[in-house]
Formats: C-alpha cells, structure tokens, sequence
C-alpha cells in the first residue's frame, strides 16, 4: 500500500474525476490536512468541493489519483468500511427511527456490543445537548435539533475524520451563527480532523483553520483565514472572499515590492505587486472596503490619494457605508466606523480618498 508523508492524515494525490470520460470536474488535485486540522473547501456551484468530499467519503470513485488516509491508500476500501463520520445538509436521520436508534445504528454496523453503545449514545447525546431526546423521533424535533442529532450520529463511534456537507445551509441565521461556533468548540476539543464544504465565505472563514478555496475544478488558493483575505493571490479569490473594491489599469513600472498602475482613466498608483509578471500587462488592482479612508484627519501621510464623487451613503449603525464613483468605477465601496468624528457625507460630493499601497494589490486581470 501506497505510505503518504509523514505528518498528512488526508492526503489528495495528482486526484482527477470525470464524470463523462472527457470534462475533468476536479482537475490534478494535491491537498494534504494534518490530525486535527479543521479544513474547509469553499467555492461557487460546480467548482469540485463536493466532488472531492464523496471522493473521500468513498460515494464517488477518482478517475485517476490517490487518496491516502493515515498514511493508507483507500481508493478501494468501500464507504462504510473507511471509519470517516458523515454529516449532510438534509440530516439523512431515519424517520422510523428513535434518536437513540440512530445514534445506536453505526455502532451496531460495527458490532459495539449492547452495554457499550448505550454509553456512547449518552455520552454523544450529552456532547451536543441533546440529552433529554432519546425517544423521539426525527418528525419530532425542530431543523436545529435534527441537525445536531445528525452531528451526535457521526461522532457517536468516535471517528478520527468528519466530514460535513453543507451541514447548516438548511437553518436559519442566527440558529445557524451558534452551530458554527458549536461545531468548531467540539471538533476542536475533541481533536478530530474535520473536512468541510459550504459555498458560504463567513461560515469558512468563521470556522476553519484553513479553507481551499475552489474554481473550475483546481483549488484557487489554500490559506489561512486571515491570509485569504488579506492577501488574496488572484482576482477569482479577491472577488470571492469578502467584499472588494477592484479598479482596471496597465502596469507601468514594475519592481519587486511595487508595481505602478495607470488606471483606464488615466490616474497612477502604486500597488503590491502579487500577480503580474510585466509592464504593460493589464491587471486589476484590488482594495478592501474598510481600507480605504475620506476623513482628511485619519488619511495617512504616505497614502495614496484619489477624487471620487458620493453616490450613496448608508447609515448602518455600527458603520457607514458608501458607494462611490472612482476611476470610472462607479461600485467602490467604503466602509467606515461610525465615530464622532465622522463626518456624513451626501449624494453628489466630491470626496478625496485615500488608501495605503500596500493595503492595494496587483493582480491577474
């Protein structure tokens, strides 16, 4: 049996999957996750994260590749055999069941015997404080309860690898922001490495010690939290990931720590050079919202500054928001904090703003 490095417990090799024989759907995937890693893939419908979940779930076969789990290729091992927990969006929990009867199913599947399941139900029950429904049926519990049943289910044999399909997608808000702190709390105390899709970039970025982010079929770019949305490496993550300001130019001067730009109408700045490789290469300059800032008293000294007229301005409690027309772009956005010495601004004004370069990337156009 193929033996993976040492310290990958999931391990995607050169994996591929066709469905047709002809459109790759995952494309030369190489991923590796650590023991306790809390990984999530994200990324648009069709992009692959879901194919790759059932790939390593053992529900779809790679059409070229391997996938080791500790170390053991388990391309041909099936499904029930792998010992991986599995949580979907639709709970999946038997109807004609107790709570207890399908909490009591995997454990049977592996011939726990009576005395010990019934201990591990419990202790499974108790995890996700749902003590107190064991003889209740699926009909009987609201969506919250039934999904936390369903979590109670892939933890009640204790595995090492969970795996989780849009677990939360079907609840509502705030029910949903409580599950997703739930989830992390327990897969972390636990030690259990979890593998997570959604197409929801709070819930990955709220959740994960690490997200994959994925496009046609490749991971885009696998990072920290933080890092994707700091230092996003092309224009398909910056887009992606949060919210984003993007303004089209031409690189005009180019070094290692600086890029100059001349935006299409005809403004020059300078930017962190992240993904352009010449001068006169298009490119496409992106800038956070909260990075960018109007109050003369608060625009750095070394910033870069540019005239914008207010298009919008929303009053949002904790912060303003405001559209702004830049560059020929009229969907700049800023995000302030509202503060006293804030100022409001009105439809119409002409503004000067200002962002430092570093906080503006160069990237792919």
């Amino acid at each position: 049996m193929a033996k993976s490095s040492k310290n990958a417990f999931v391990k995607f090799q050169r994996v591929q999957k066709s469905y047709d024989g002809e459109t790759l759907v995952v494309k030369d995937l190489n991923l590796e996750l650590p023991k306790g890693e809390f990984l999530t893939m994200l990324g648009p419908s069709g992009s692959g994260k879901t194919t790759c979940l059932m790939m390593l779930a053992g529900f779809e076969t790679a059409t070229h590749g391997d996938i080791l789990l500790d170390g053991v290729s388990i391309n041909n091992i099936p499904p029930h055999q792998r010992g991986i927990g599995m949580v979907f969006q639709n709970y999946a929990l038997f109807p004609h069941m107790t709570v207890a009867e399908n909490l009591a199913f995997p454990l049977e599947v592996r011939k726990i015997a009576k005395a010990e399941r019934e201990t591990k139900i419990i202790r499974a029950l108790e995890m996700v404080e749902m003590g107190s429904f064991a003889g209740r049926r699926p009909s009987q519990l609201s969506g919250g309860q039934q999904q936390r049943i369903a979590l109670a289910r892939a933890l009640v044999f204790e595995p090492e690898l969970v795996l989780m399909d849009e677990p939360l997608g079907a609840l509502d808000k705030q029910l949903r922001e409580k599950m997703q702190f739930e989830i992390t709390n327990l897969a972390h105390a636990l030690g259990i490495t979890v593998v997570y899709v959604t197409h929801d970039q709070t819930e990955a970025l709220t959740m994960s010690d690490r997200v994959a982010v994925f496009n046609d079929g490749r991971i885009q770019q696998l990072a920290s939290p933080d890092s994707l949305y700091e230092e996003p490496e092309n224009s398909f993550v910056a887009q992606f990931i949060g919210e984003n300001n993007t303004l089209d130019g031409e690189v005009k001067n180019l070094s290692k720590n600086m890029a100059v730009v001349q935006l299409d109408d005809g403004s020059l700045i300078d930017c962190k050079p992240v993904n352009v490789k010449k001068v006169g290469e298009r490119t496409r300059v992106s800038i956070r919202p909260e990075r960018v800032e109007y109050n003369k008293k608060r625009i750095n000294k070394q910033a870069h500054t540019l005239t914008a007229e207010v298009l919008e301005f929303i009053y949002m409690g904790d912060i303003f928001r405001t559209r702004l027309r830049v560059a020929g772009n009229d969907d700049f956005i800023i995000k302030t904090r509202n503060a006293p010495d804030q100022q409001r601004l009105t439809a119409g004004q002409q503004i000067e703003i200002g962002w430092l370069p570093k906080d503006c990337r160069a990237l792919d156009a």
